[in-house]
């Protein structure tokens, strides 16, 4: 079992026909649970957290467990019995420093004004009780929150016959159990009668007021202040060498503790994983059903070799694959790179077995589209470089564990926040933007035509692209002459908003093209026919033919064309020429402009309508068809079955009125998907305009106004600027900016992407592992309290 666990290569199958009472291994688990508790116990008694683990390579013996197990039983009691000495002995403590504030406060009580003749003459002591004559008192410590309550009470049941005296204690005083601050008050009651006497009495001790004799002469409360002073003396001493005591206790245990933490935990788990296992009929053999990682069966055979040798049995270990009809558990290899990509994926759902996995492809669309969003060269780097700094010093912060959520959320996803300033560094030197600003590495494509009057004399100048435009295109990414163009946001806007589709059609036809893959597995290859094929085609032909119009707008129509009809002016609307192929409306055009981009448009569009629409009722019927057909060929064998022609089993079909109703639940969901989806990608566009627009604002209304000023004192307030400057951009463009682009990203991964392919029915595959079970009995014993001592 310890070689096994070392590697996580194998998870056990409970057996669910036998309860918990009548498993082989209940009484070990027991008592590794109690040798846990104790465990866990005398470490929060411990003063410092214990040291790391030492490396423990093999199994402890039963004999070596019965000699661990008496030592913790010895170690706990040992301990509570200095704890029990030391809280009594800090009670003994608390009492007498109490009697002793409480003697130096009542002093001040009978010598208060006029009074103190009158009580110091009459005074008479009675078997230690203080009689004033027929007056008497007694005195004690009261919690502070509790004197108003506690005097309306004496007032009440002595019908203001007592006279109520009280003092608070300045320094707090130490609870001797929960070592809490506790403030108290010293009180003395007057009263008349032994009745009322009675009555005080047993309002104290309903308010858990402490009594305590006090002398009523002056002489007396010196005498007694000096042996209390005496005994405290003494008592500090025999609590300073107790806790010397104590401590050297937990010292001497500190160094082995978390040792024998992990051995505990490991050998509970091993005993819990053997109550998994079944017995032969001999009750001599162990029997355990497991899923193992088909290419890990060697490894699986090595550890069953190594733990017989180590046993020194001479009966091997014997491993039989055994044919099941379950399925098996879903199990992705992961490395640190990759590890964040799958976690994503799983969120969603576990992959269904041998399903294809998407967090493969994620890893390069899950940042692009992310940077689609945030795509600035400034903020970018900003990313790549917190990024980098987490990978380069990964090792430092893994030893370093911490409890803070966010710290290791960012941590964990250190690899894709890296990929995501990566490809934001990539999209904003398209975009040609850096904090709202443009970089002119290779010289604008655009010139000035305009001569040195007519510059001064005008600020605002229109560049007409037949004189303005040298017909060489920027070489990387937007222009920078763009920057200062007054319709600049319309540009874009149109820019991003085709962007955005585009990757969207490609995004969600990958996502359809990937569920060939499945079906191609599974063996199901009349669903590339009877959905695939319908599906790719509904898709291809209403929204990439509207990614094709886009790409034939931007290449024909030009500033420069020869024919009229392909200038700027006679540019199409793509939106309405879609809206129109739509709802089948005649286009039309002005001179000379043409109502068509190019011959025999109308025809194709009309064609490509006939075949989307046509998809749908195959989508619709011809699953259920199938299936139809199917059922009739299960009922002809079910004949044979029962002639006796054939002897193999077939499953039961499904009802039809369900199939109908999840292909027609399917096919509205696709049909309407697809209009839906498509629009919902316009987000790379919306985010991308919002994120650009406040680095703008930013720059312009706020460090800009630092830079126009030209004295010495502007230095000043331009660095207070600039820091205001970088708050900002760090919390809301980087910070905020980034965290609503990561979830719309994750939103078109989850709902547009993995919708059209992925089913995540699968439940994860959980090996048999060591790393893991003391990393989740860690993070159980962070959330739950301490084990205590028995009561």
């Amino acid at each position: 079992m310890l070689q096994m666990a070392n590697w996580s290569i194998f998870g056990v199958k409970l057996n669910p026909h036998v309860n918990d009472f009548q498993r082989r291994y209940v009484t070990e688990v027991r008592r590794c649970n109690e040798m846990e508790r104790k465990l866990r116990w005398v470490s929060g008694e411990l003063p410092e957290p214990p040291p790391p683990p030492k490396p423990s390579p093999r199994v402890l013996t039963p004999r070596e467990i019965n000699i661990l197990e008496e030592r913790i039983d010895y170690i706990e009691s040992e301990i509570q019995e200095i704890t029990r000495n030391a809280q009594n002995l800090k009670t003994d403590y608390l009492a007498l420093i109490e009697l002793k504030l409480l003697i130096e406060k009542t002093q001040t009580f009978f010598q208060d004004h006029s009074a103190h003749r009158k009580i110091s003459a009459s005074v008479q002591i009675y078997n230690n009780e203080a009689v004033l004559g027929h007056l008497g008192f007694i005195a004690g410590v009261v919690a502070t929150a509790r004197v108003p309550s506690f005097e309306r009470m004496l007032w009440r049941i002595s019908h203001g016959n007592i006279f109520f005296k009280q003092a608070q204690i300045d320094e707090p005083l130490k609870d001797p159990v929960t070592s809490h601050e506790l403030q108290k008050t010293v009180f003395v009651v007057f009263f008349h009668g032994e009745q009322i006497k009675l009555r005080v009495k047993k309002v104290c001790n309903g308010f858990q007021a402490t009594l305590y004799p006090c002398p009523a002469t002056y002489k007396e409360q010196q005498d007694m202040l000096a042996g209390i002073e005496t005994r405290i003396k003494d008592l500090e001493m025999v609590l300073e060498q107790t806790e010397q005591h104590r401590r050297l206790v937990l010292t001497n245990i500190a160094r082995d503790l978390s040792t024998w933490m992990v051995v505990v935990r490991k050998e509970k788990a091993i005993y819990h994983t053997l109550n998994m296992f079944s017995m032969d009929i001999v009750k001599k053999c162990l029997i355990a059903e497991c899923w193992v990682p088909r290419c890990d069966l060697h490894i699986l055979q090595k550890a069953l070799d190594n733990g017989v040798k180590a046993s020194g049995s001479p009966i091997p270990s014997i491993l039989h694959h055994v044919p099941t009809l379950e399925i098996p558990p879903t199990y992705n290899r992961t490395n640190k790179f990759t590890q964040g990509f799958q976690t994503l994926i799983d969120s969603y759902g576990i992959a269904s077995y041998r399903e294809v996995n998407p967090a493969l492809y994620t890893i390069i669309t899950f940042p692009f589209l992310f940077a689609v969003m945030f795509g600035d060269m400034g903020h970018g780097l900003i990313m790549t470089i917190f990024a980098a700094i987490l990978v380069i010093y990964e090792k430092k912060f893994l030893k370093n564990k911490t409890d803070n959520e966010i710290w290791n959320i960012f941590f964990g996803g250190r690899y894709i926040i890296l990929l995501m300033g990566i490809f934001s560094v990539y999209t904003g030197l398209i975009y040609n933007d850096i904090f709202s600003k443009s970089l002119n590495l290779f010289g604008s494509s655009w010139k000035n035509v305009y001569d040195e009057d007519t510059l001064r004399n005008h600020s605002l100048f229109s560049l007409d692209p037949k004189d303005s435009y040298t017909n060489t295109p920027y070489p990387l990414g937007v222009d920078p002459a763009w920057q200062f163009a007054s319709n600049s946001i319309i540009f874009l806007n149109s820019f991003k908003m085709k962007l955005s589709i585009i990757f969207g059609v490609i995004h969600m036809a990958f996502g359809v093209t990937l569920s060939v893959v499945n079906f191609n597995f599974f063996k199901k290859a009349e669903m590339i026919f009877l959905q695939y094929i319908p599906q790719i085609l509904f898709l291809l032909l209403l929204f990439w033919y509207l990614c094709i119009l886009m790409f034939m707008k931007w290449i024909m129509y030009s500033a420069d064309a020869t024919d009229e009809a392909l200038g700027t002016y006679c540019a199409p609307s793509i939106l309405i020429i879609f809206i129109n192929m739509m709802l089948l409306k005649e286009s039309t055009a002005k001179d000379p402009c043409k109502p068509f981009m190019y011959d025999g448009q109308d025809i194709i569009q009309k064609t490509f309508l006939a075949i989307a629409f046509l998809c749908i009722p195959i989508m619709l019927f011809g699953k259920p068809l199938y299936q139809m057909m199917m059922a009739k060929r299960q009922k002809q064998y079910r004949r044979g079955v029962e002639s006796g022609e054939v002897t193999k089993q077939e499953t039961p079909e499904e009802s039809m009125g369900e199939i109908l109703i999840t292909q027609a639940i399917h096919t509205i969901e696709y049909v309407l998907g697809a209009v839906s989806h498509t629009a919902s990608y316009l987000r790379l566009w919306a985010l991308s305009l919002a994120h650009a627009q406040l680095s703008a604002v930013l720059w312009q209304r706020l460090l800009k106004m630092g830079l126009r000023g030209v004295s010495p004192v502007n230095a000043i307030i331009l660095y207070l600027i600039f820091a205001v400057w970088a708050f900002f951009t760090l919390a809301i463009l980087v910070l905020m900016e980034g965290l609503s682009a990561f979830l719309h990203t994750l939103r078109l991964h989850w709902v547009e992407f993995m919708s059209k392919f992925y089913e995540g029915h699968g439940y994860a595959f959980l090996p048999f592992s060591f790393s893991a079970i003391l990393e989740q009995d860690d993070i159980d014993v962070k959330e739950k309290p301490n084990g205590g001592p028995p009561q």
